[in-house]
């Protein structure tokens, strides 16, 4: 099971963090885990690249993804973020409520 983590201050998305494979298939071939992943790289593709941010980003063994956005940006830059990853959140939710028994998603 994949548990992904998204942190809010202040009702805004802080932090992303993906723990795990989702178990639905044979890794390399699991269509549920690669969903996931497009969604949440693809995000943290358009904080680095569209948006210009400079984002904490950190991959690991094990299906390991934690990405943190820096405390201090303009609101205008904020708000762009504020897009992106809301738009990643609504991705990942439906993907949580058709495969909940191998993404566990907890918002904070």
């Amino acid at each position: 099971m994949t548990h992904v983590v998204v942190k809010r201050r202040n009702n805004r998305i802080v932090s992303v963090e993906c723990k795990g494979h989702t178990g639905y298939g044979e890794e390399g071939e699991d269509i549920v885990c690669a969903a996931l992943s497009s969604i949440v790289q693809t995000a943290a593709l358009g904080l680095f690249q569209v948006v210009g941010i400079n984002l904490d980003y950190k991959v690991g063994k094990e299906g390991y993804l934690k990405m943190t956005l820096p405390d201090d940006m303009e609101a205008s830059i904020r708000h762009d973020c504020d897009v992106v990853l809301e738009t990643m959140l609504l991705g990942v939710y439906d993907l949580n409520q058709g495969y909940s028994d191998f993404i566990e998603l907890e918002v904070k």
